[in-house]
């Protein structure tokens, strides 16, 4: 039979926590939201991968390709 007597540091500490992970849960979604955004602006998949400013020899364009 335990004795659960719970302080009032306890609830400021909770309602804090609360608040932080409100916090984090915010900024994760505005991360997403930037991304997903930004990909769609793209649109072309090959848009998206010349946009990481990598040189990709398997992207670049060929010298007297007609694509």
């Amino acid at each position: 039979m335990a004795i659960r007597v719970e302080h009032e540091i306890h609830q400021r500490r909770k309602g804090r926590n609360f608040g932080v992970l409100a916090l984090l849960i915010g900024f994760v979604g505005i991360v997403f939201a930037l991304t997903v955004v930004k990909v769609l602006e793209l649109g072309d998949a090959k848009k998206f991968e010349n946009f990481d400013h990598v040189a990709r020899p398997a992207i670049e364009p060929v010298e007297g390709d007609s694509n």
